[in-house]
């Protein structure tokens, strides 16, 4: 049985409880994260606690904790836990009121409910190995507020579904101007000659934390031109190499895009020297 965190108490999963009268049940109003760990090492920690506390601040939600006690949380759900590799989810909301209406109650409490998963062991540069992607493309019909990390997911899981409906993994997404954004559950990288870009962070786009800690690994450890900048539907599928990126996927090299093969729908060697520096230096940013 597993250890959860539930306001304030380390308690049995299946004693977790919270009230229907809660605004992230009734409203889906709350901020997550999802940080990994391997063999009791979390990846970027302080960036997942950073961005957490940037999502409260945005939907005016006091912070329940501390950064030292957030740390010892996400630790002692580790200790609790048991397997090698496994992620911490974190949840806050802004906790319950007295009636179910829009605006903010005065003086609600928040809901904090955390707790470890297992997730697949960590990638390894490996052409043979990699994890390959085939994926849909739709038109991003989210929110225009996508750089919050909010509870409030129906829009990508419609992305997501439709695109497991097609048989495939994931669901890249483009606005109207038909320039990419990012993917359901995931940020997105091209690869074009010794070029490797992303879009830049916008409204349209969550902040991640593995594309973070991407970009500054290439931009230290590797000879290839690194860009952030509007990238079109016809650069996507065109380029030579699409990858994922999520914390739990790391870089996920595409194969296919809707009827659109990438390049010749194997695994590029661009992603081979991304994934073996990303192995190497991740716990350092």
């Amino acid at each position: 049985m597993s250890t959860v965190y539930l306001n304030n108490q380390f308690i049995p999963s299946d004693e977790a409880r919270i009230s229907p009268m809660d605004r992230g049940f009734l409203f889906g109003e709350g901020i997550y994260e999802v940080i990994p760990s391997y063999d009791g090492q979390f990846i970027g920690l302080q960036q997942h606690l950073d961005r957490l506390l940037d999502g409260l601040n945005a939907l005016a939600i006091s912070a329940p904790l501390n950064n030292q006690q957030w740390i010892d949380l996400c630790k002692k759900l580790l200790a609790s836990n048991q397997g090698q590799d496994l992620a911490v989810y974190i949840q806050v909301t802004r906790g319950s009121g007295p009636t179910r209406q829009h605006a903010y109650p005065e003086n609600s409490t928040p809901t904090v409910f955390a707790f470890a998963f297992e997730i697949p062991a960590q990638p390894i540069a490996d052409k043979n190995s990699a994890v390959t992607y085939k994926v849909s493309s739709q038109q991003d019909l989210r929110w225009k507020r996508c750089q919050i990390k909010s509870t409030s997911l129906l829009g990508n899981v419609l992305h997501y579904q439709q695109g497991i409906d097609e048989g495939n993994k994931e669901t890249i997404l483009f606005n109207t101007k038909d320039e990419l954004t990012e993917a359901s559950s995931s940020n997105v990288f091209i690869v074009k000659g010794n070029t490797i870009m992303t879009p830049p962070l916008d409204n349209q786009i969550l902040p991640g934390i593995t594309r973070h800690i991407l970009l500054a690994v290439l931009r230290e450890h590797s000879q290839f031109n690194i860009e952030e900048r509007v990238i079109s539907y016809q650069e996507v599928i065109n380029a030579d190499e699409v990858w994922l990126t999520s914390s739990t996927k790391e870089i996920a090299p595409v194969i296919q895009l809707g009827e659109h093969t990438i390049a010749s729908g194997e695994v590029g060697d661009v992603w081979l020297h991304a994934q073996t520096l990303f192995s190497k230096y991740k716990y350092q940013y």
